[in-house]
């Protein structure tokens, strides 16, 4: 958006000059080559060159904001099919659109819309792939359209890899990885209600450090092509939120936001209660409060930094129904250190799936979804999800693979 005045300038004295962040050659490319005089056309991969800063602009200001209390689910589905090592072999599948009027009724606010990398952009470092983005962004428009306070948090659900390969660590380039967050900002990046969601569950990451210089890379490739969306951070360990503290935390709580300050960049963190927190169990084991109170004492100690704890469940068993109680009852009390939550899952999972939360054929919903509190109940009906006010001042996640269609 910010280079929209330079673009047209260019256009009235230079012909055929291509914009910061466009293509600009590959094979079977036709189109002007010539990148505009603030950026270079650097080759990502044979098929695509995509014109780069060649300083850093400057940043676009952007109005001191803060997110407002968010719950809700994860809606899956464009991610089937991903493995831990970022794979992919399917096609997707859709959520249910009346999933978001179903549960933003209830007072859901926040849906997280997880994708597989190789669906958005087929080739590395390519351009997006429309015909699944007009996809995509069906989806996107439903759950926004689903209240007026609803957030929707995009989430590229790829581990920090491509193919097996990780990013900046024998894998995709930090410009490759940039690429399809550039191109997410042109089409997203001034609807403050759409977070980005960096990467899902970064893990087993042979340097912990080169990782952070990648999201610092990425961060400043948002903001340089105009965005001023609010940015999920994750960390390692499959985001752990227990290991944050000691492994990623520590150099994340330095990345910088080209926009000033730090409150657009949250930490995106998981934790499951099953015995292993691998979230493939039906049964908990724990109510991860000591854990997220060490979190929030981290946070608190490093700038008053928030998190958001964007994967969390259980089955729909008594124990997950009592010990997800106490776990999201402590992060509602924990705001705005913890901004808030984000159930897996619902969407095109169906009602077998060990973790499902996806209304049932008549329309009710799944116990855990209701008696863990995610919603209350009063007088037999559900109520809104009972946040506190809004203007109120792991061990290693084992492997394993979600994205399967229940």
């Amino acid at each position: 958006m910010k280079y929209a005045t330079a673009s047209l300038v260019a256009a009235a004295t230079v012909s055929q000059v291509v914009a910061v962040y466009q293509q600009c050659g590959g094979i079977g490319f036709d189109r002007p080559t010539a990148c505009d005089a603030h950026s270079v056309c650097t080759a990502i991969n044979s098929h695509y060159s995509q014109c780069l800063p060649s300083s850093i602009p400057s940043a676009p200001s952007a109005p001191r904001s803060s997110l407002i209390q968010l719950g809700g689910v994860n809606t899956a589905g464009y991610d089937f099919s991903v493995t831990i090592d970022g794979s992919f072999t399917g096609t997707g599948v859709s959520p249910p659109p009346s999933q978001y009027t179903h549960f933003s009724s209830q007072g859901a606010n926040l849906f997280r819309i997880p994708f597989a990398w190789q669906l958005m952009t087929p080739n590395v470092g390519g351009p997006i792939n429309e015909t699944f983005f007009a996809t995509y962004d069906k989806t996107v428009q439903a759950a926004l359209n689903s209240g007026s306070n609803v957030h929707v948090i995009i989430d590229l659900h790829n581990y920090a890899r491509w193919n097996g390969a990780i990013i900046a660590q024998g894998g995709p380039t930090n410009a490759q990885f940039a690429s399809i967050w550039t191109q997410l900002a042109a089409k997203y990046g001034r609807n403050d209600r759409i977070i980005f969601g960096l990467m899902n569950e970064p893990h087993d990451l042979p340097s912990v450090p080169t990782w952070v210089k990648s999201v610092q890379f990425v961060v400043n490739a948002i903001r340089h092509a105009g965005a001023t969306n609010f940015l999920l951070l994750p960390g390692s360990s499959f985001s752990s939120a227990q290991a944050f503290p000691t492994e990623a935390g520590p150099d994340l709580v330095k990345v910088t936001d080209p926009l000033g300050g730090t409150h657009k960049l949250i930490f995106d963190v998981h934790k499951y209660l099953d015995s292993d927190n691998s979230g493939t169990h039906p049964d908990c084991t724990t109510d991860n409060v000591d854990v997220l109170k060490t979190l929030v004492q981290f946070l608190k100690q490093n700038g008053n930094r928030q998190a958001l704890l964007s994967e969390t469940g259980g089955g729909n068993t008594t124990s997950c129904e009592t010990l997800l109680n106490t776990e999201l009852s402590f992060v509602k009390s924990a705001f705005p250190t913890l901004v808030g939550f984000s159930a897996w899952a619902a969407g095109a999972f169906d009602t077998n799936y060990v973790l499902t939360l996806t209304p049932n054929a008549d329309g009710s919903d799944q116990p855990l979804w209701i008696d863990a509190g995610y919603v209350g109940k009063k007088g037999g009906r559900v109520a809104q999800i009972d946040f506190v006010d809004s203007t109120q001042c792991g061990q290693d996640r084992v492997s394993r693979e979600k994205g399967r269609e229940g």
